[in-house]
């Protein structure tokens, strides 16, 4: 389906300041409970992550454990000028952990952040009512549902008009097996924005709105980020929340620092800052992203170490269009 559909909504960019940061972490070091909720996730994503790292292949494992594409080797290989195979070699293992990682981290957030903020995790076989769902949380007399997906760009055609049929087909069910009459479904975005979606996401909305007889619609999608429908009684609501807009629906507006600075934590070793020179990059806008020049010399909190900060800018941008001091 083309980027430019009819009903498409032009979001706009999403910037995060820098100072907007420092003041989430100074209210997040003074409420005892966001304290907690940041060392529960950093003991778990520590457990965890020593796990996986047990798992990835070692780099005298044998050649197939690799899983290599001869084709991106030569190319690699070629762009970097290399003419014997030691040289290649270097650079398979840490490819290869990138990439295990890349399809393991998103669940792994999931199943440590979502029972801290209250969720269940939804485990449930393929072909089942359930299968769309990772989580379901109740609140009120709403029961809150979501699909998550790791990053922006997941989706294809047949992936969403596979959550519209999940959507439309089963969203009575789960309302009836929570003995509800309201439904609230997302579909979340770990990271990003939505003006880097593909906009796949956004086709969620427009198959549910095609899929639902017209007199059933409540909300259309047309140039928004949800809609909502009526089948059997049941209202469904339906929204696509990326980065910024998931951490803080599941979480509130500290929820996305909270899980930043437990990673952070779980990961990266504090160091003495003091007297440090700014590094140099390659990529050009990097040193910009990271720089700690607008933080305070008396900027003081106690879940994040000084020389960690420069690791939450790094990170935020992964969540914003762009990020400012």
């Amino acid at each position: 389906m083309a980027r430019g559909h009819q009903g498409l909504p032009r979001p706009e960019p999403t910037v995060i300041s820098k100072r907007q940061l420092l003041d989430l972490l100074r209210e997040i070091d003074s409420d005892r409970k966001a304290t907690r909720r940041i060392l529960a996730m950093e003991t778990e994503f520590r457990r965890r992550i020593a796990i996986h790292v047990q798992s990835l292949p070692a780099k005298d494992a044998d050649f197939s454990a690799f899983c290599t594409n001869p084709f991106v080797l030569l190319i690699h290989s070629l762009q970097h000028g290399y003419s014997r195979i030691q040289e290649i070699e270097r650079d398979i293992l840490p490819a290869k952990q990138f990439s295990s990682m890349e399809t393991s981290a998103g669940k792994m957030v999931e199943a440590v952040a979502l029972p801290v903020y209250g969720w269940e995790i939804v485990e449930s076989g393929m072909h089942t009512s359930d299968s769309a769902l990772d989580g379901r949380c109740m609140t009120g007399d709403t029961l809150q549902v979501a699909t998550l997906k790791s990053g922006p760009r997941c989706l294809n055609d047949e992936m969403s008009e596979n959550f519209a049929d999940a959507v439309v087909n089963h969203g009575a069910e789960w309302a009836s097996k929570a003995r509800v009459r309201k439904v609230d479904f997302s579909y979340g975005v770990l990271y990003g924005t939505k003006k880097q979606s593909n906009k796949k996401d956004w086709h969620i909305l427009r198959n549910i709105c095609e899929k639902v007889p017209a007199g059933s619609i409540l909300v259309r999608s047309d140039n928004r980020w949800d809609c909502a429908f009526r089948k059997k009684g049941i209202v469904v609501t339906v929204a696509v929340r990326v980065g910024l807009d998931w951490w803080s629906y599941l979480g509130g507006p500290t929820c996305f620092v909270e899980l930043c600075t437990a990673m952070i934590r779980a990961c990266i070793k504090p160091t003495d800052s003091s007297g440090a020179v700014p590094g140099r990059y390659a990529i050009s806008d990097l040193l910009g992203i990271v720089s700690v020049g607008c933080v305070p010399d008396d900027f003081n909190v106690s879940v994040l170490q000084r020389s960690q900060l420069e690791w939450l800018f790094f990170v935020a941008r992964h969540f914003c269009d762009e990020i400012t001091d």
